[in-house]
């Protein structure tokens, strides 16, 4: 695959819930940048779907996302880019991206595996 992301990108561990049609889904955000993220679920989604999820922040709250589905993977995720972040919601993206970069390769914070792409 070649590389269209315009923003550095960072390896996480972050839980989060999706809505899917009438169903909510749990998921891990494992790759997060200022433009998307991807999210490891079994769920099912179409590229171009808007989806809505949240995801748990080191302090234990939760912060709201919508992206559209740009890629898929049949029962192992998706990559989403955000769309129409409010600038509360850019706020707490961007503390959490300085939070993960910050903390390193051998942070607990966030997760014992982050690392820089």
């Amino acid at each position: 695959m070649d590389e269209r992301r315009s923003r550095p990108r960072l390896s996480v561990h972050l839980d989060a819930v999706w809505d899917g049609g009438e169903e909510r889904h749990s998921a891990r955000v494992t790759d997060l940048s200022e433009g998307g993220c991807y999210l490891d679920t079994v769920g099912e989604v179409m590229a171009g779907e808007i989806v809505a999820f949240r995801v748990l922040l080191p302090d234990d709250d939760w912060l709201y996302l919508e992206g559209e589905v740009r890629h898929h993977h049949h029962g192992r995720g998706f990559g989403v880019q955000f769309v129409d972040l409010n600038e509360e919601q850019t706020e707490n993206l961007l503390r959490l991206l300085k939070i993960a970069h910050e903390a390193g390769p051998e942070a607990t914070a966030i997760s014992a595996d982050l690392v820089e792409d």
